[in-house]
């Protein structure tokens, strides 16, 4: 595990780009006092937003700044791991003018594989990364060869579950801080979709891509695209079905919105989602779930987004969300790291710890993938008045404590 800083890392960057502190503050707009304390190690951690700006200003990624964990907890067997996943997105065979291998072997049983996909997506939405990773890369590669032998609607329904396998191989990727992987993989679910001939599983394609763009920083193309596609899949209140709000809802996703402080555009999206999930209820579909508690834990995360996020509004949003009905491991543990950040940013950094431990006790390998969950220890280490050893056993589990 690396014992650099962010300052470190911020003095790395910024030294290969030739530039000097007061050039970064410049182009940045971080005060130039704020770079110094960074890369003296006078500063552990600054606020999300700032570390944003200086990673784009240096033209840098937020998770490289950060130090994103890139590998899982486990060493896979010799077939899987995040590397055979990469070979399994970026497959050389389908590329024009390449000779791919004969295959020899004989694809499984279309509905043993299918059902091997309904097991992946359990094992991501429980956040077991690594034995995800150790069966994604094979599920890719199998799906291929079983959607060559498929014919009629047969075939129709192994693309689709083939466009779901490459949205997990995208949020896996995502998670582990290989976006570029991730694009690719998008790229790859999309074109599944659209030999699926399922508009919906293209929505939710359109629904990754917002992610992963999101995680690039790329957040006004985070938010068009979702919007665009929105558009174009508006279900009809009187005749639209279950299936058609989850999808139309997960795409016209928020999140973007608040992050560039438009928070009328995320007001209305939730708005009317809110509506919907009332008038739909609970629903499981294209690999992810939509219900009226799913958008009550958006509405905490739209709070705490952008530059001036409402810690009290979203503790108290987050009195209305009924976390026994969130069936998602994942899901809940993303909720909770929301409510730490608010704790924290409200003062209550003994109900952060607790909130954060607890979400570890839950998750341990989920969390360490986590910008946020980092971000915010890192701010309570930099303002530590007395040794804290839970604080500092956290930070040195989720690799942020300099002094190991």
């Amino acid at each position: 595990m690396s014992s650099k800083s962010i300052g470190d890392r911020l003095g790395e960057l910024r030294r290969y780009r030739d530039v000097t502190q007061e050039e970064l503050a410049e182009r940045s707009g971080v005060h130039v006092d704020t770079i110094r304390k960074l890369e003296q190690n006078v500063r552990q951690s600054a606020r999300l937003g700032t570390l944003r700006k200086l990673a784009r200003a240096l033209d840098a990624e937020l998770d490289r700044l950060l130090g994103q964990p890139t590998v899982t907890t486990e060493l896979p067997d010799d077939d899987g791991g995040l590397i055979a996943l990469r070979d399994a997105i970026q497959d050389i065979s389908a590329l024009p003018g390449v000779l791919a291998d004969d295959l020899d072997e004989d694809p499984p049983a279309a509905d043993d594989w299918m059902r091997q996909v309904r097991a992946a997506t359990t094992l991501y939405w429980e956040g077991g990364y690594s034995e995800l990773a150790g069966s994604l890369p094979l599920l890719l590669r199998d799906g291929h060869a079983v959607a060559r032998e498929a014919t009629g609607s047969l075939a129709e329904q192994v693309w689709n579950q083939l466009a779901l396998s490459y949205q997990l191989a995208a949020s896996l990727a995502t998670q582990a801080g290989h976006v570029d992987w991730a694009f690719e993989a998008v790229a790859k679910q999309l074109q599944a979709a659209q030999r699926a001939s399922d508009p919906l599983m293209e929505g939710m394609g359109v629904s990754t891509l917002s992610w992963v763009l999101l995680r690039q920083g790329r957040w006004e193309e985070a938010q068009s695209v979702a919007e665009r596609k929105a558009d174009a899949l508006e279900p009809s209140m009187r005749s639209g079905t279950s299936a058609q709000y989850a999808v139309y809802l997960l795409v016209a996703a928020a999140t973007p919105a608040a992050r560039q402080d438009r928070k009328a555009d995320a007001d209305q999206y939730l708005n009317f989602a809110e509506a919907a999930a009332v008038r739909s209820g609970a629903v499981r579909t294209y690999g992810t779930a939509f219900s009226p508690v799913d958008v009550k834990t958006q509405i905490v995360n739209v709070v705490m987004a952008g530059s001036e996020p409402d810690p009290e509004k979203a503790l108290e949003a987050s009195e209305d969300v009924r976390r026994d009905l969130i069936k998602r491991p994942v899901h809940l543990a993303a909720h909770r790291l929301d409510v730490a950040q608010a704790q924290y940013q409200i003062g209550d950094n003994e109900g952060a710890l607790d909130t954060l431990l607890e979400v570890e006790a839950d998750q341990p390998e989920w969390i360490r993938y986590q910008m946020l969950a980092r971000a915010t220890v890192l701010e309570m280490r930099e303002e530590e008045r007395r040794r804290n050893t839970r604080l500092r056993g956290l930070a040195a589990r989720l690799g942020v404590e300099p002094a190991l």
